[in-house]
């Protein structure tokens, strides 16, 4: 039993450094409800997350944004889908202040070029 411990908390520590040492991959993506053409447009300092995320509020019937919270009850999710549009890798000596800035950065120029859009 003892040896079961150390055990576990061994393979947490080393669960929680290969966490730690995971490439970043953040980025800009939409939600478009297709049914009435309309985008919502977000960057995200973990893509993976976000698709997570959206995928469980489809499975659970949740909303993935307030934005979006009443076409999603009135079609509920369905026409909803999940798209990345940009992505990029944090620097390995980048701060995750200066990689949300290059993320909110990104961000506008896609703002910029959607801009005819119909966008929440």
């Amino acid at each position: 039993m003892e040896g079961d411990s150390l055990m576990d908390k061994k393979t947490k520590k080393e669960i929680r450094e290969d966490y730690k040492e995971r490439e970043v991959i953040g980025g800009v993506y939409v939600v478009k409800n297709t049914l009435k053409n309309k985008l919502y447009l977000d960057s995200a300092l973990d893509l993976q997350g976000s698709k997570n995320r959206f995928e469980f509020a489809i499975k659970t019937g949740s909303c993935v944004h307030p934005r979006l919270q009443k076409d999603w009850a009135e079609q509920k999710a369905n026409g909803f889908s999940f798209e990345i549009l940009e992505e990029l890798k944090r620097g390995e000596t980048q701060s995750a202040a200066e990689f949300k800035d290059d993320l909110e950065f990104i961000k506008q120029i896609w703002l910029e070029k959607l801009a005819g859009e119909n966008l929440y």
